[in-house]
């Protein structure tokens, strides 16, 4: 099973999403939540009180 680049949860098989960048590294996504926040708004996992990254 794949875990959310953002927020660190896993995936279940056959949710989310694959978000291939052009140099080749995968990003999976959980939710779109976590994707706009990545990609769109350019936050950073660890500053980001919500996600389970910022609790580690």
């Amino acid at each position: 099973m794949a875990k959310c680049i953002f927020c660190g949860d896993t995936i279940e098989p056959g949710t989310g999403k694959m978000f291939v960048q052009v140099d080749g590294k995968v990003l999976h996504f959980c939710s779109s939540k976590c994707e706009k926040n990545m990609l769109k708004l350019r936050r950073k996992p660890i500053t980001t009180r919500w996600s389970g990254r910022f609790r580690e």
